[in-house]
């Protein structure tokens, strides 16, 4: 068996192919990390394709601080392994929505630990721990064909709950679960779009945003 490359050849190899307009590109997105190498979700996808799957390489890769070695830890990380503090302390280092976007739709919805971190995130002020928990939520929504619809409906609170918050991130994050949720089937879709309904007459401006954005998805579906 071909022996797997170290932490450190890995990051010294997504180094010399990244590029200052690749960083710059990703800043054009709103993709804004301290340490960044400007590479494709392509091409860390391809390179953990031919990697495969390795908890402990995951593990250092995300200690390296850097975007690229974090989006490829995600991509690498097995979800059977993934632990409720690992998932804790990964969120709290998300700089960004791509980062957080990508382990929740990637990775954090296939542990067991999912429906736990939506409710306990969803409260946090972080904005992008407390975006993660409503990203998980529509990645759920999305990918959990076997879960009934009794969670899906009571997170519904949770959504309206934290409408509110005006910050960019969640408020976007908050639209996309409410979303995923009436894209799961025609009695989600009802009760997404009586939630949004109220949303959509709320005093609260961010409310507002998220009802009519919701609204106007679920109709064309």
């Amino acid at each position: 068996m071909k022996e797997k490359p170290s932490a450190t050849a890995i990051m010294a190899h997504l180094h010399r192919k990244g590029s200052k307009a690749g960083v710059a590109g990703m800043a054009r997105y709103g993709i804004v990390a301290k340490k960044a190498y400007g590479v494709s979700v392509g091409d860390l996808r391809a390179m953990a394709k031919k990697i495969g799957r390795d908890h402990d390489l995951a593990a250092r890769l995300w200690k390296s601080g850097v975007f690229e070695g974090r989006m490829l830890a995600v991509f690498l990380e097995d979800p059977e392994l993934v632990t409720s503090r690992q998932m804790d302390t990964w969120a709290r280092d998300f700089e960004n929505w791509a980062d957080c976007d990508t382990a929740c739709f990637h990775l954090f919805d296939k542990t067991p630990h999912a429906w736990k971190k939506i409710e306990q995130w969803s409260s946090r002020k972080d904005e992008f721990v407390k975006r993660a928990a409503f990203a998980l939520l529509a990645s759920v929504a999305l990918h959990d064909k076997n879960t009934p619809d009794a969670p899906f409906q009571g997170s519904l609170a949770l959504v309206a709950r934290e409408a509110g918050d005006d910050r960019n991130f969640v408020k976007k994050g908050v639209s996309w679960a409410l979303r995923g949720i009436g894209h799961r089937n025609s009695k989600l879709r009802a009760a997404a779009m009586k939630t949004a309904a109220r949303l959509a007459e709320s005093e609260i401006a961010s409310a507002r945003w998220i009802g009519k954005d919701a609204i106007r998805d679920l109709k064309r579906t």
